[in-house]
């Protein structure tokens, strides 16, 4: 089963340090995470996720329900085995993708109905089906089903929304068959409304889960926005439980998020913006694909100890991407997913030294920020 200890509290912040335990391992909190959708960090083996510092994964319910399948992999010996990953998993109830790549889909008290993306089928997912699926994948962390709010949206649509999601995340937690082995976590709901907000931590904490996701925000608010929900939300989450804010994967979203006592950050920010050759380094955004960098013989980032920068020049890597090779995403995967993770490591060791607010001005400034940059 799942444990959380905080290590300790920052003395200017709401940012601590925590040990995340499972059955497969410690993690060290805050962490990001890599999202694998399906059962695969794009570009990634699971060796070198290691390699790079990755303890715990994410991988999405709704892929693999519709391929290849939960009975599939429950058969496999679970998403550990099927994918080869010795380290943690957490998967997503799947419904950000229900509500956000199905403009064919019903919701009402009882589930949503929704159209396959792969082949057109028909599909009718309750809570209790959810978690069926969730529990025959086996991860160490599950998500109980939610609505996810578009943005913007009115104040009586979000608060029938919310009621949804207490409702589900009641009937999830019941239906939830692997309790001693999969930690569900429920969801906070309610958009960008204050009231909503905090009567949906309210109550979800009354359901009493293992953690707390903030859900519902980065869908197109601005941060200033986003971050203000954090502020008054994360305090009325229990302190000895983890903290996720799900969807958030930027720099200076990051070190934000942790200063306002997040614990857990995924996203897929980082493997995308790679795979369209774009890296982050210590001083900003690298359009790797520009011309600037063909006899440019540095590597990514002079402070980067991943083994695409240990080994390898930026005109190299430029050329792998303009050739349309395979290795230049590969490279340029390794290195955005070790510089979000070395960030989190740098974070923790701020937060050791009660100099978060230091660390975010330094690393606002040499990354661009101040500048107007954008991640």
């Amino acid at each position: 089963m799942l444990t959380f200890e905080v290590q300790k509290q920052e003395k200017n912040t709401m940012a601590r340090l925590g040990y995340l335990k499972t059955s497969h391992g410690i993690v060290e909190t805050p962490v990001f995470m890599p999202v694998g959708t399906q059962a695969t960090v794009k570009a990634m083996t699971p060796d070198e996720l290691e390699e790079i510092g990755a303890k715990i994964i994410l991988s999405n319910t709704y892929h693999l329900y519709l391929r290849p399948g939960h009975r599939l992999i429950e058969k496999a010996g679970g998403l550990h085995r099927f994918m080869g990953w010795k380290g943690s998993v957490l998967t997503d109830s799947g419904g950000f993708q229900i509500f956000s790549l199905n403009k064919l889909r019903s919701i009402s008290e009882e589930g949503v109905e929704f159209t396959s993306h792969l082949d057109g089928s028909r599909h009718f997912i309750t809570p209790e089906d959810n978690m069926k699926i969730q529990n025959a994948l086996g991860a160490d962390i599950i998500m109980a089903l939610d609505e996810c709010v578009p943005y913007p949206a009115d104040y009586e649509y979000v608060k029938r929304s919310m009621e949804l999601t207490l409702c589900w995340a009641k009937r999830c937690k019941e239906a939830h068959g692997r309790p001693d082995d999969q930690a569900l976590f429920g969801i906070v709901q309610g958009g960008t409304y204050r009231d909503l907000r905090v009567e949906s931590a309210k109550r979800t904490v009354e359901l009493d889960f293992p953690g707390y996701a903030v859900g519902g925000l980065s869908v197109g608010e601005e941060k200033e926005v986003m971050y203000e929900v954090l502020e008054y939300t994360t305090p009325l989450l229990p302190y000895d439980k983890p903290r996720y804010l799900m969807g958030v994967g930027s720099p200076d979203a990051l070190i934000e998020g942790v200063i306002r006592g997040i614990d857990m950050f995924d996203c897929v920010l980082p493997t995308r913006i790679a795979r369209n050759g774009t890296v982050m380094t210590s001083r900003g955004k690298l359009v790797i694909r520009n011309a600037e960098y063909a006899e440019d013989f540095r590597p990514l980032d002079e402070e980067c100890d991943c083994y695409a920068c240990k080994n390898f020049s930026r005109a190299y890597i430029r050329h792998l991407f303009k050739a349309g090779e395979i290795l230049a995403a590969r490279l340029a995967t390794i290195h955005n997913l070790r510089f979000l993770i070395k960030l989190m490591e740098n974070i923790r060791q701020a937060i050791k030294e009660d100099r978060l607010l230091d660390f975010k001005k330094e690393f606002f400034t040499k990354y661009g920020y101040e500048r107007g940059e954008e991640a």
